[in-house]
């Protein structure tokens, strides 16, 4: 309703219409997996909600741990993901990349280093998807290579690690993709590298999406909070938890509040 329905697919701020010629008060319930303080008073906004009942948990993920690094290029990003395999044998992992091109060809490198993996896209037949997802819950495969189009309807609950080898689309997506790792509860990673690239293929794309002018300039400012939120000093955390609206103390168990980047008095 919030993301999609301002322009890219307009109907969707129209569903109050839809409730109205009912003709009688239907409840409504609106759902969502993330949602800023903004998205959730527009959704409110959206569909004429009369003082509602708003019900939420925290988005502290407190067994996560967060790691961004500069992106040095596509061989160490190999290599880092491959080390991070190893350090976890038979344990489950996502890594995420942009396109599906790159899904096959990491996924074949790590099969070439002895790492249960496969790829996952739009692009492959629906049997095969379904075949790599039960192999995935069952174990068989021990890695996914994936687009975004991976996720959705996944239930996991032993993930160790979620890798973006590519920027992820915004802060809202990272947290959405990263809330794979650890379901269960017990310790897992969520690890990035981002570089210059990366951001500039994200912003050609935006600038080549259909959805009007307004659009364009909303998601240019998603993608510059989430490369705001990778480069801040501060705890990953209370970053990100500050963003969803909610504040906390310094989770002590990110990159940065392990090994707190080295700052300088830029006005000397």
């Amino acid at each position: 309703i919030s993301e999609w329905g301002h322009d890219f697919r307009p109907e969707y701020r129209r569903i109050r219409e839809m409730i109205d010629a009912l003709g009688h008060s239907v409840p409504v319930m609106a759902l969502t997996a993330t949602a800023t303080p903004k998205v959730q008073s527009d959704i409110v906004k959206t569909l004429d909600m009369h003082a509602p009942g708003i019900f939420k948990e925290s988005f502290n993920r407190t067994n996560l741990f967060y790691e961004i690094r500069p992106k040095v290029n596509k061989a160490q990003t190999i290599k880092e993901i491959v080390q991070i395999c190893r350090t976890k044998p038979g344990s489950s992992g996502i890594v995420y990349v942009q396109s599906r091109k790159s899904t096959e060809e990491l996924a074949q490198t790590l099969e070439v280093n002895g790492i249960k993996a496969a790829p996952y896209h739009a692009g492959l037949d629906t049997k095969l998807r379904a075949k790599i997802q039960d192999e995935f819950l069952m174990q068989d495969i021990d890695v996914i290579c994936a687009t975004i189009a991976f996720g959705m309807g996944i239930d996991k609950p032993d993930v160790r690690f979620v890798f973006h080898a590519d920027l992820p689309s915004s802060l809202d997506a990272y947290y959405q993709e990263i809330g794979r790792a650890g379901r269960d509860g017990n310790p897992a990673e969520a690890q990035m590298v981002f570089g210059l690239a990366d951001i500039q293929m994200r912003r050609r794309f935006i600038d080549q999406e259909a959805g009007g002018e307004e659009r364009r300039r909303r998601e240019h400012r998603r993608l510059d909070t989430l490369v705001a939120y990778c480069e801040a000093p501060e705890c990953r955390l209370q970053n990100l938890l500050l963003y969803f609206g909610e504040e906390s103390e310094p989770c002590g168990n990110c990159d940065v509040c392990l090994d707190p980047a080295e700052t300088v008095d830029g006005s000397e």
